[in-house]
């Protein structure tokens, strides 16, 4: 039962973004789903800066739609977003990546910020979209690297949707939400966390807070868990509770059109436990995108 609480309490309150030169592009495991020139399709393997990246788009290409760009959380290789993929590729052209350190990709040389994860993410951008306005689809950590990058990005980014992302001041929220006087189980969640937060995870990015800036009047939802499966952690479970909900209220300040609802029968991954909002969710931002 711990065991299990910890591994999932950190990859939630901990996980907390996160151009770059783009070069030749190889087969990978083929190509699959439609074709528009000037867009990559299928599952592709791009070179960023000397570092491999893996890369997959697959579905509608049709003239005026959006690109959907998926963001898995920390510690997820793009295959954990295939289902979504799969039937978000039913309507529009959806594409997904492993970032350093994840999936299929290549590790970072080393320790990575947030800069130089959006440098990845620019390069991506930049091999898959052939110019079409984006929408960033980000669970967790993916959520919270799609936030920051979005303000800075305004000529590209045009929508966003964040899954249960990571809080804007997660680890301020983990430090007065376990403090360092704690014992047994949260002592040890709060020690993993904090290492995480330091770069010891598999992007070897460290996760900082920051405020929340303006992506300017851009489509936003921004979608909470209902299960509150962190209020399991012993003493301190209801604060973390609290301060992730407040957190996911924190990201509406992104654009003057944002809007947050609670999928009430998710824990951490709202695509997985309740695929269907997540689909209505960004099917809606696309199409709002003009």
């Amino acid at each position: 039962m711990i065991r299990k609480l910890k591994k999932t309490a950190v990859i939630a309150a901990c996980c907390a973004v996160a151009g770059a030169g783009l070069t030749a592009c190889e087969d990978d495991s083929g190509s699959s789903g439609s074709f528009h020139e000037g867009l990559l399709a299928g599952t592709k393997k791009i070179d960023v800066e000397g570092r491999s990246v893996n890369v997959s788009c697959t579905g509608d290409a049709m003239e005026g739609k959006p690109v959907i760009v998926l963001m898995p959380g920390l510690g997820d290789g793009m295959d954990k977003m295939a289902a979504l993929q799969k039937t978000l590729s039913e309507k529009n052209w959806v594409c997904v990546y492993d970032r350093l350190g994840e999936g299929k990709s290549d590790k970072p040389n080393g320790p990575q910020t947030f800069a130089s994860s959006g440098k990845v993410l620019t390069a991506v951008l930049a091999r898959v979209t052939a110019g079409r306005p984006v929408v960033l689809a980000g669970h967790s950590l993916g959520g919270l690297i799609a936030a920051r990058y979005a303000p800075d990005h305004r000529d590209k980014v045009k929508g966003l949707v964040l899954l249960d992302a990571t809080t804007p001041n997660s680890v301020a929220d983990i430090k007065k939400g376990i403090p360092a006087s704690a014992t047994g189980p949260a002592a040890q969640l709060r020690a993993q966390t904090l290492a995480v937060d330091a770069g010891n995870n598999p992007e070897m990015l460290a996760i900082t807070d920051g405020k929340v800036r303006s992506a300017g009047n851009i489509p936003v939802e921004v979608i909470q868990h209902g299960k509150k499966y962190l209020a399991a952690v012993p003493q301190y479970g209801p604060r973390l509770e609290r301060d992730w909900a407040a957190g996911q209220h924190k990201w509406l300040a992104i654009s003057s059109r944002s809007k947050l609802s609670t999928a009430t029968n998710s824990q951490h991954y709202i695509y997985v436990d309740q695929p269907a909002i997540a689909v209505q969710a960004i099917q809606r931002v696309a199409a709002s995108v003009k």
